[in-house]
């Protein structure tokens, strides 16, 4: 029989060790952890990841296949005919600002940047559609720069749960994690703290019981508890 649940303060929910362990407990957890996007290119998972936008990975797996196999680079992509991209993309949803924001970003990508993703934040959010989150997420998972954490929605959740920070901006979030995570976890901690998310810490009802993160965690909303 689960024991009642006693909300409990974390001394010092910050200190190096409590992250250490979170860390290690996360890399133990999630060893392959990858972004889920699929994607053979750079150019593929720019386009997935602002794609993704309020809807699921797994809705955009679905439709990617038929739009890069019509359109795989992007002078193709930005010459496409905007109906048949709509199309193609209409079940992520926003599906017109959507085609509009990806047949721009290859149109940028072929006029300034010689049809190649770029390789800094800086030049990333030239993009149309590309705020920090896709540029982490594309400069993180392909090119394997730690240019930043990436804040989605499960990053956020998991992260105030676990005391990582306060704030509900994502880009305030993003700071609060840089400021405790050492630089060369930002990629795997933003993986796996998102298939912690959507497999375990879910935002409803957290699956407590099964998590590996349990016995560090002491947020108000805890389904179950050990101690």
């Amino acid at each position: 029989m689960a024991k009642a649940i006693q909300q409990k303060k974390t001394p010092n929910p910050l200190a190096p060790e409590r992250v250490a362990a979170v860390l290690d407990t996360l890399q133990k957890t999630y060893p392959n952890a990858v972004c889920a996007l699929t994607h053979r290119n750079a150019f593929e998972l720019t386009i997935a990841t602002i794609l993704s936008a309020q809807t699921t990975d797994v809705t955009v797996n679905k439709v990617t296949p038929e739009l890069f196999r019509m359109y795989p680079t992007p002078k193709k992509l930005g010459e496409a005919p905007l109906p048949e991209i709509e199309r193609i993309i209409r079940s992520t949803g926003f599906y017109r600002a959507k085609a509009k924001n990806i047949q721009s970003a290859a149109k940028v990508l072929v006029e300034r940047f010689g049809g190649k993703v770029p390789q800094t934040i800086e030049e990333m959010i030239q993009l149309p559609g590309v705020a920090r989150k896709t540029a982490n997420v594309v400069l993180g998972s392909w090119y394997g720069i730690a240019s930043g954490v990436v804040v989605d929605t499960h990053v956020l959740r998991l992260s105030r749960r676990l005391e990582l920070t306060r704030e509900t901006d994502p880009v305030k979030v993003e700071r609060d994690l840089e400021k405790v995570i050492p630089q060369n976890h930002w990629i795997q901690f933003s993986h796996e703290m998102i298939h912690h998310g959507r497999q375990v810490c879910i935002a409803r009802k957290p699956r407590c019981v099964d998590c590996s993160l349990e016995t560090l965690c002491n947020s108000v909303d805890k389904t179950w508890s050990s101690r």
